[in-house]
Parts: C-alpha cells; sequence; structure tokens
C-alpha cells in the first residue's frame, strides 16, 4: 500500500503539473486576441518605476484521502497520459501557431527538452529564464519573444532557500536546460539576506568559469552586485519594445528575423512591462517614498494570480491608519503592466461605487445609454464574460460595508482587491490578507526615508512609542525631519501624553496616536495657522473624500476672515493645501472623468477618520460653532431643487453624507431645517429607505426636544418618516408613529388641517399593511372628500388622496373601481406634474395593474411597458419602484402567455430585490411569491417547494398568521403540494387558506374566488367530487356576479367546474359548460393563446395568490 501511495502521489503531481501547462497555454491563447497597444503616456505624472509580477502561487496539495484503491490509480494514469498528449500537441504540432508566453517549470526541466546547449538543425535553442517573482511579467515577455522565433523557453522562477549556500543554489540553476537567461533586478538579488559581498564571490564562482551558459538582461536602474557586469546585461530600463527586443537578441547573438519555421511573427503576446494599461482609471499617484511591505506584495500577488477564474478577489484588511490603500496604491503600480483594464474605485459609499463602475463603460467600448444602471450592467457583463478585455484589475477602496457592496462586486477572468476595515468580505467570495502594522525593520526604514537626519536607533525609539502604525509615522516623521526638535525631546512628549479632554478619539485609535497627533497639531498652530483653519472646516464635513468645489463653496459671509480670504484666494488655498499634504495630513485627488462621462466632481480632499475625529474633538466650543453654522448653510445652498425633481437628485447625493457631520439636526434656522426635510423627501422618492429611516430616526428624536412637537416642522418630520418606515417595509412602526400624529394633530389643530389630513392620509397605508382594507378605503374616502373640499380637484395632494382611495379599491377587488379612479389620476398628474415625475410613474403602474387585474391584458402589457421604460430612465433599474413596475409588467406578460420572457424578468426581479432591499423587505417577498408560482408550473418544483415554506414562514412573521397575504400564502404552497404528491396535506392547507381569505376579506372577494378554484381541485384528488362540484358552482356563481362572465377568473372557475362535473359522470352539462367557457375565452384571448390551448388540452386551471406590493 505505501507503494501504491507513492505511485499514486507521483501520479497526482505530474498531472497537477500538466494542468498548469494545459491552463497556461489556454490562457495565453485568449490573451493573444486582446489588444497590447500602448496607452497615452503617464510617465511625468506617475513617476512609475518597472512594473514587475509573480510569485509561486502553486502550494503543495495536502495529502488525500489514504485508502485509494488500484481503479482509482489506473484512472489517474489514464488522465496524466491525455493532458501530456493535449499540452504536447496544443502550442508544437506543424501549422498551429504556438502559445503566446513560455510555460513555466517550477522544479526540473521538462522530460524530453533537448539537451543543454543544443538547438535543431533550423537553429531552435532551449534558453532557461530565471526570475524573480516580482519579475515574471519581464519574464514572460523576454520568453513570447523568443518563443515567435521557434526557440523553446523554459521559465524558472528563482527562490532564495536561507538554509543553502548561496553558490550552491546557483550551481543548482545550471542543471536547466540550455543557456540560462538571467532577468536581473533588485527583487533578483534582495531574495533573502544576502550581503552584496556574498553575492559577488557566488558569482566568480559558480558564473564567472562558465560565461557561455548564462546571460542576462536588466530591467531595474537600482543596485546589482558588481560581478554581474561580467555578463554585460542588456539594459531595458527606458527603452520600447522594439528596442528591448533588439537588444534581447543581440545580447543573446541570435538573429532578429524570425525563422521560417515559426509563427507569424505579428501575432502578440503578454504586454510589454514598461507599457501602461490600456485603460488606467482614477488610480492615485505612486508613493516614491514607499518603503517594506514585500511580503505582503508578494503573497497579494500569489493570491491572486493562483485564484480560479472568478474567484480572484482578495481584501486587505485592517485597523485605520495602517496603509492598506497605500498597499493597494503599491501593488497597482508594480504590477498594473500585467493588465489591460486597471480602474480604480471609491467604494466608500454606494452610490460613488456605482457611479464610477458606470463611467468604466465608454472606456471598454461598451455602446449603451447615459443611464448609470444601464452602464454599471453592461461593465458587470463586460468584464464577467472577458470582452474585450480579460485582464483587468479593479481596486475597491474603503469599503467598509459588504452587505451593501457585494453585489456590486463583479467577476470574471480578472482581479479585484478590496481595502476595508471589515473583514465581513470573508463571507462573500473573497480571500482575506490582513495588514498588521510595521515590523520593527520596516518601521525604522520608512521614519529614515522620510526624516533622514534620524539615525537608526532614534528611528527605532520613536518607532517603538508610536507603535509601528505607518499613517503616525508618516505624520511625525516628516514634522521632526522639518523641525528644529531633538527626537529624545519629543520622546518625553510623547512619554508624557496629552490630557484626554484635550484630544478624545475612539478606543480603536493607538494610544501613542492621540499624544503625537496633538504635538503635530500644536506646530502646525504655530507654523501653519491658515492650514489649521482649513483642516477643522474640513471636519464638518464627511471624514474620506471631500469634494473641493463644495468645500470652497463654504458661505465666506459666516466664516472667520482669515479662512474666508483662503478660500476665495488660489494662492492662500494651495499653500494651505500644500502644508497639509506635506505631513500626509491630507490626500488631494484628481479624478479624470471617463470619457463621455460627467462627474459631479474634478478634485477631492482626503481626509482620515481618525485625523478627522482628532481634529473635530480638538476644536474650541466657539469656533465649533462658527464653522458649523458656515457648512450648514452651505449644503442648504447647494440642493436649491425640489427633491421631486429627479434632475437634482445628484445633488441631494452629493449632500447627504455630509449631514451628519455637519449638525444640521442642532440648528434653528428654517433653511437648514427645509434641507433635512428635503433630504428625508429625497430618500423616500430615490428609494433610499435605509439612510431615511436612520436620518429620521436622530431627527425625530433630536427635534422633538428641539422644537417641540407641535412645530409644524416636526409634524411634517414625523409623516416624512412615518413614509420612510412604510417604504422600509417598518409597518409597525409606520403604524405607530402616524396613529400618534393623528391624535396629536386632531387635538391641536382640528380634523380639517391639512397637516392632520396628510397624517390621516398615512393612517391609511397603515390599514393596507394591517389588512384591514374595508377601514381603510372608507379614511382614504374621507380624506379625498376633504381635500377635494379645500383644495380642489387639481391640487397635489388631492391626487395623492385619489391615489390612496384607488388602492383601497384595488386590495378590496373592486377593479374597475379602482381603474376608473386611477386613470383620473394619471391624467391628471400628467398635466400637472408631467409625464416623467415620480408620483405620475407610480400612477401609471397603478393603472397597468388595474389592466391585468380586470382582465385587459394586452393593454396592460403595453402600458407597463411603457411605464418600466420610463422608471429605469427616470429612476434607475435598482429603484424600488422600477423594480415594483418590472413585477408588473412580468405578471402581464405571464398573463399574456409569454411565459419564458416573463420567467426571465421574474427571476432577475427577484435577485436585484434581494440585493437591494434585503430578504425581508416586503417587496422581495412578494416578489419571491410570484418566482415560486412560476417556478412550480415552468421550472423546479423542488426548488418552489422551499420556497413556498419559506414564504408562508415569512408572511405570518411579517404580516401576522391572520393577514390575507398569509392565507393567500397557503394557497399557493398548497399547490406545491399538490405537485409533489402530497395531496392530503395539500388539502388541508387550502381549506385553511379559504378559510383565511373568507374572514379576512369576504367570501367574494377575488382572491376568496380564486383560492375556491384551488380548492375545489383538491377537493376531487382526495376523492371529494360532490364538495368539490357544489365548491365549483358556488365559485361560478359570485365570480360570475363580482368580476363578470368573460373575466380570467371567472373563465377559470367555469372550467374548473365542468371538470368536477366530468368527475360526477355529469358529462353532458360538463361538455355544455365546457363549450361555453372555451367559446368566451377563444374570443377574449384568441384561440392560440397558451390558456386557450392549455383549456382545449383540460388542463385543469388554477389561481396563484398575486398579491400588490404596496
Amino acid at each position: 500500500m505505501e507503494l501504491l501511495r507513492a505511485e499514486q502521489h507521483r501520479v497526482r503531481a505530474e498531472r497537477d503539473a500538466l494542468r498548469r501547462r494545459v491552463a497556461d497555454l489556454e490562457a495565453a491563447l485568449a490573451a493573444a486576441e486582446h489588444r497590447v497597444a500602448r496607452a497615452e503616456q503617464r510617465c511625468d505624472e506617475l513617476e512609475r518605476e518597472l512594473l514587475a509580477a509573480d510569485a509561486d502561487a502553486a502550494t503543495a496539495e495536502a495529502e488525500q484521502d489514504r485508502d485509494r484503491h488500484q481503479a482509482e490509480l489506473d484512472r489517474l494514469r489514464g488522465e496524466v497520459a491525455r493532458l501530456r498528449a493535449s499540452a504536447q500537441r496544443a502550442p508544437e504540432r506543424p501549422g498551429e501557431p504556438p502559445s503566446d508566453g513560455p510555460r513555466e517549470q517550477p522544479d526540473e526541466s521538462f522530460p524530453h527538452a533537448p539537451g543543454r546547449g543544443s538547438g535543431s538543425r533550423t537553429g531552435r535553442q532551449t534558453i532557461t529564464l530565471s526570475f524573480a517573482g516580482f519579475n515574471r511579467a519581464w519574464a514572460s515577455w523576454i520568453g513570447s519573444r523568443l518563443e515567435r522565433r521557434g526557440h523553446r523557453v523554459v521559465l524558472q522562477r528563482w527562490d532564495l532557500r536561507a538554509d543553502v549556500p548561496l553558490a550552491d543554489l546557483l550551481r543548482d540553476l545550471k542543471l536547466a536546460d540550455g543557456r540560462i537567461l538571467l532577468v536581473i533586478s533588485e527583487w533578483y538579488f534582495q531574495l533573502g539576506s544576502r550581503t552584496q559581498e556574498e553575492w559577488n564571490l557566488a558569482l566568480h564562482e559558480v558564473v564567472a568559469p562558465d560565461p557561455s551558459r548564462f546571460a542576462a538582461v536588466s530591467v531595474s536602474m537600482t543596485w546589482i552586485p558588481t560581478a554581474i557586469a561580467r555578463l554585460a546585461p542588456a539594459d531595458f530600463t527606458n527603452v520600447d519594445a522594439v528596442e528591448a527586443e533588439r537588444r534581447l537578441l543581440e545580447r543573446l547573438d541570435l538573429p532578429a528575423d524570425p525563422f521560417p519555421g515559426s509563427a507569424d511573427g505579428d501575432r502578440r503576446g503578454p504586454r510589454y512591462p514598461a507599457d501602461m494599461p490600456e485603460i488606467w482609471g482614477a488610480v492615485p499617484r505612486r508613493n516614491t517614498r514607499f518603503a517594506g511591505r514585500g511580503a505582503l506584495l508578494t503573497e497579494m500577488y500569489s493570491l491572486l494570480q493562483g485564484a480560479e477564474p472568478g474567484a480572484g478577489v482578495l481584501t486587505l484588511h485592517g485597523m485605520s491608519g495602517v496603509g492598506k490603500t497605500q498597499l493597494a496604491v503599491e501593488y497597482v503600480h508594480r504590477f498594473g503592466a500585467e493588465y489591460d483594464v486597471v480602474w480604480w474605485a471609491d467604494a466608500a459609499r454606494r452610490t460613488v461605487l456605482r457611479r464610477t463602475l458606470a463611467e468604466l463603460a465608454p472606456r471598454l467600448g461598451l455602446s449603451v445609454g447615459a443611464e448609470y444602471g444601464e452602464r454599471l450592467r453592461a461593465v458587470r457583463d463586460s468584464l464577467r464574460r472577458g470582452d474585450p478585455y480579460a485582464r483587468w484589475l479593479l481596486v475597491l477602496d474603503a469599503a467598509d460595508e459588504p452587505e451593501e457592496l457585494r453585489d456590486l462586486v463583479p467577476t470574471g477572468p480578472g482581479h479585484v482587491l478590496i481595502t476595508s476595515r471589515n473583514p465581513g468580505w470573508g463571507g462573500h467570495n473573497s480571500r482575506l490578507l490582513e495588514v498588521p502594522v510595521y515590523d520593527r525593520k520596516e518601521s525604522v526604514a520608512f521614519v529614515r526615508s522620510r526624516a533622514p537626519r534620524l539615525t537608526d536607533a532614534e528611528a527605532d525609539q520613536l518607532a517603538a512609542a508610536l507603535e509601528d502604525l505607518p499613517l503616525l509615522l508618516d505624520q511625525t516623521a516628516r514634522w521632526l525631519d522639518d523641525s528644529h526638535m531633538p527626537v529624545h525631546e519629543y520622546l518625553g512628549l510623547l512619554e508624557g501624553g496629552v490630557d484626554e479632554d484635550t484630544v478624545k478619539v475612539s478606543a480603536d485609535f493607538p494610544v501613542a496616536f492621540r499624544t503625537a497627533w496633538s504635538i503635530l497639531l500644536n506646530s502646525l498652530r504655530e507654523t501653519a495657522p491658515d492650514s489649521v483653519d482649513l483642516l477643522r472646516l474640513c471636519t464638518f464635513f464627511a471624514p474620506g473624500s471631500i469634494p473641493v468645489p463644495l468645500l470652497r463653496q463654504t458661505s465666506q459671509a459666516r466664516l472667520p476672515g482669515r479662512l474666508a480670504a483662503l478660500l476665495d484666494d488660489p494662492v492662500l488655498w494651495n499653500k494651505a493645501i500644500n502644508q497639509l499634504r506635506q505631513y500626509s495630513v491630507v490626500r488631494l485627488e484628481r479624478h479624470e472623468p471617463a470619457s463621455g462621462a460627467t462627474a459631479p466632481f474634478d478634485e477631492t480632499l482626503y481626509l482620515h477618520r481618525m485625523v478627522h475625529q482628532l481634529v473635530r474633538n480638538d476644536m474650541p466650543e466657539e469656533e465649533r460653532h462658527e464653522l458649523g453654522e458656515a457648512v450648514r448653510t452651505t449644503l442648504a445652498a447647494a440642493v436649491p431643487g425640489r427633491p421631486t425633481d429627479p434632475r437634482v437628485w445628484p445633488d441631494y447625493e452629493k449632500v447627504l453624507p455630509h449631514l451628519t457631520h455637519a449638525d444640521v439636526l442642532q440648528s434653528k434656522d428654517p433653511l437648514v431645517q427645509r434641507l433635512v426635510l428635503n433630504c428625508l423627501r429625497y430618500t423616500l422618492l430615490a428609494g433610499k429607505y435605509t439612510a431615511g429611516t436612520e436620518l429620521g430616526e436622530r431627527a425625530v428624536q433630536r427635534w422633538r426636544s428641539l422644537l417641540g412637537e407641535s412645530h409644524p416642522c416636526f409634524s411634517e418630520l414625523t409623516y416624512r418618516y412615518a413614509d420612510l418606515l412604510r417604504a422600509a417595509g417598518d409597518h409597525r412602526r409606520a403604524e405607530t408613529t402616524t396613529r400618534a400624529a393623528v391624535e396629536r394633530l386632531r387635538e391641536e389643530r382640528g380634523g380639517q388641517d391639512l397637516h392632520h389630513l396628510r397624517a390621516v392620509g398615512g393612517r391609511g397605508a397603515d390599514l393596507w399593511a394591517l389588512g384591514r382594507y374595508d377601514e381603510a378605503r372608507e379614511l382614504t374616502q374621507q380624506v379625498l372628500t376633504e381635500y377635494r373640499s379645500l383644495c380642489g380637484d387639481q391640487d397635489a395632494r388631492t391626487l395623492h388622496a385619489q391615489h390612496g382611495l384607488a388602492v383601497s379599491l384595488r386590495l378590496l377587488g373592486r377593479y374597475a373601481e379602482a381603474l376608473e379612479s386611477d386613470g383620473r389620476t394619471l391624467r391628471a398628474r400628467r398635466a400637472l406634474l408631467t409625464a416623467r415625475h415620480p408620483w405620475t410613474l407610480f400612477s401609471a403602474a397603478s393603472y397597468a395593474i388595474d389592466h391585468r387585474l380586470t382582465g385587459r391584458v394586452a393593454e396592460a402589457v403595453s402600458l407597463q411597458t411603457e411605464n418600466v421604460r420610463e422608471c429605469r430612465v427616470v429612476m434607475g433599474t435598482d429603484h424600488p419602484h422600477t423594480l415594483r413596475a418590472e413585477h408588473n409588467l412580468a405578471l402581464c406578460l405571464y398573463a399574456d402567455g409569454a411565459h419564458d420572457r416573463a420567467g426571465q424578468l421574474l427571476h432577475r426581479v427577484l435577485e436585484q430585490a434581494e440585493r437591494v432591499l434585503g430578504p425581508a423587505h416586503p417587496y422581495t417577498l412578494v416578489f419571491a411569491m410570484s418566482q415560486s408560482c412560476f417556478a412550480r408550473v415552468h421550472g423546479d418544483v423542488d426548488q418552489a417547494h422551499a420556497a413556498s415554506e419559506s414564504i408562508v414562514a415569512r408572511c405570518g412573521t411579517m404580516f401576522g398568521e391572520d393577514h390575507p397575504y398569509s392565507a393567500g400564502a397557503r394557497s399557493n404552497q398548497a399547490l406545491v403540494l399538490r405537485s409533489v404528491g402530497e395531496r392530503q396535506q395539500a388539502h388541508t392547507l387550502i381549506e385553511q387558506a379559504l378559510a383565511g381569505l373568507t374572514a379576512a376579506v369576504g367570501e367574494r372577494h377575488p382572491w376568496t374566488l380564486g383560492c375556491a378554484v384551488n380548492a375545489s381541485a383538491l377537493r376531487g384528488l382526495v376523492g371529494d367530487d360532490e364538495s368539490a362540484a357544489a365548491l365549483g358552482v358556488q365559485t361560478v356563481t359570485r365570480a360570475t356576479e363580482t368580476l363578470g362572465r368573460t373575466h380570467p377568473l371567472t373563465l377559470s372557475a367555469r372550467l374548473a367546474y365542468a371538470a368536477d362535473l366530468r368527475s360526477l359522470r355529469n358529462r353532458l352539462t360538463a361538455e355544455q359548460v365546457e363549450a361555453e367557457a372555451l367559446a368566451d375565452l377563444t374570443a377574449t384571448l384568441g384561440a392560440r393563446h397558451a390558456h386557450t390551448l392549455a383549456a382545449r388540452s383540460r388542463a385543469r386551471p388554477y389561481w396563484d395568490f398575486e398579491p400588490e406590493a404596496l
């Protein structure tokens, strides 16, 4: 058995090596199809160093199960043989082109390689490239240049083991095939802790005696051992691809023309590593003083390059100030040449991330419209397919909320690098890599690079005192280098600490940071007071990226004279900014909008949250009040438009993140209070319910004490807050809030007061959610009557009340009345508010629902198709109202017989809702019901079974067991149980559902009648034919009286009744009933309609409960 296991592991190892070779070939061939043309030169701006790559991603496979018999071993041997044949055929058969890059040989040379130094009759040679992992991009490019001329290339990554003498490692290298080409850079010689003297001795001992075997190319301008000069390395620095290739061939004494039997010389392979990627977007400038982090960069590269396609997502996580963003920046600049697309995105807020990703669309050459949702979908699809670029890198910086952002992370052949304080990304298809503080050697090197006047010992003492935190080391070292304070004196200040009342920060900040920052701030007050003034002003905006135009628009009339002058004078502004940048206090970021896109801001000022909090807490109270008033006034002036106009939504999106830090809720300024109320209304209209409810809750708590409950603004606040709670699906809190407001306003203002009427209208919406539809109709009718009396028929408030009455009527099953009411509202809103106003679009969707429910399906499809198109343009594809509109369109399409289109749309809408709204939102639950019903008939019945059980449980939790929606969900589940053969359970459940709906909405409600159609079928299945027929005839009579003879539900009831009669052997009556129903069905839907064809085949009709998404 031991021999068997050994043989098994050997065969597995060989199989895995061959798989890697085949994968390399396939990836190389695919990559060769993409453009490698040089992008615009930015060398002067980006200060690029030579980009390098690779650390061996392969890890030894863990030992597998111990007991494998001979058949498994035979299977492995067969697979190895097949893979070997494929790998040998793919690149080297006559008439086929070679791969676009060489194969890396991780251990020994290929088993069938020519002898060292040998070549074929056509002059082909075997050349082994030895390279440091970081230089794999160069090795791949050099190898592809040689392979296209017919030479055989082996890539061998250079690893320095600390326990093996350097000379022995170089001797092992000589065992490789053919000539050995060293790809040298600082990385080649910095691996391991070898001195220059060790390198020179080893090179003289091993390489110098055999110069014909060795050659070298240099891809960097940094230090290399003097002994390497014996190899006369070709210099690739600061030359283009054509010149580098010429120097390569000249150094190896190879002809420049391709061999006659080689592949087409024009076939392009890997990118030239010194070239910019084709697309390079918003990447921060490289930190030319970046130091350390070599092991982390190696591991980052290894994890990304070794990931399977679709799984190349890596999250750098760690505490604030540890250098996650700087590490990502360095990775991009160091390895960016391996990609065709490099795109940097600020992921601190979902809206900004969506916009930034959408702006990639025109750069990818995607032909899409101007709407962000459409662009975003196109970008994600393009990245997923790897078309037109398979080699892409996307960086999501400051992505601290994985639950909000996870759906925006693209999949595909490229890579995603995330920086975050939140390790929760590990639960969302991402590998995690923690970024620790510097180790002491890194700290000392970093401090010395920032403050050359410090000795190693002083840098070590400073690093210990500052706990090796990179951000703090950066700021402190720069300050010390510019100051005359001796290091020991500064360390004494650190040991002495500061008064906790002076600087109060979060517990997760290192204690040393508080003290060090206090010292730096005191120094800046003395040497650069203007910069401190600006810094304090910044703290009244949210930490992170602060839009510079918004900052500079701050109301100068309310600012101190010195600060007002600074904002107005470009010279003073630049001076202050440069002083803050000098000590790494802020970072000025310039964002280039993608071609074809308009970015709201060209510049942002990045202020770290630790610095933000420290400066804010260190501010005198008088200055805090003065600056706060100025910023609040500025924010109020930044959104002059009404939030009902979608064209001003970007202005509100810009302002919303800064409300909290500007302390808007403590202001008694009417303009600022109006800003708060407008922002609440914006979050409702724009579908940003979470942000709105959070702001509303804080506002209610603050304004109750600041303004009092009788203040008009507080009344409007409670109304807006309740609307948001309702929209977010928190109906219980909405009902409690509204009921209290109604009672208070009735006592204070009387029954006919407009504020009271508005609150009563909200109370009607709460009754819908509670399933109390009769009460809701009475209340909404009363509100409409009062508004008509006080404001007239064409007032926006009257139309809102009229819309509410239509909802009440529809929930009561009075579809024709709802249709008439919604038609009047829609026409009036189009005239009063314009066709693309959000409320007009909502009315149009309701009008289409009415058409569908009254059986006018073709008109419903037409109306809802147009409504969906408008909703997508005006509100975006992720807006809850757009999802509601798309859901209704899917139901319309299904009713019209377009089952495939309906199914696709239902699936997508549910997926979007789960991502945007979450699984607990009422919309998501309603959409899940529809998807489950569709899956029962046209999809996976087992999936429908599991989903229906979950839906019934969620309905009970959300609405209560006696709610109509809960009873309707049980009706749908009964149909699923019938489909899986659980007849008795299905019968029991449908009877419960029928009783529940009868009690909740009455025996003549369409929901009850539809459930009765299902109940009669299940009674028949359990052998109770008499009862089934009795219920069937009763249902036909009630449906005809309630909905009309040719309504789809009535027709279903008639066809079902005919089936019940056949079960009773009453064939004559059954055929008469069926013939009449078929004639009406054909006249209504047409002879070729899916429902007509199903009826002619005597497929028993059923009814799906389709609750309204309120």
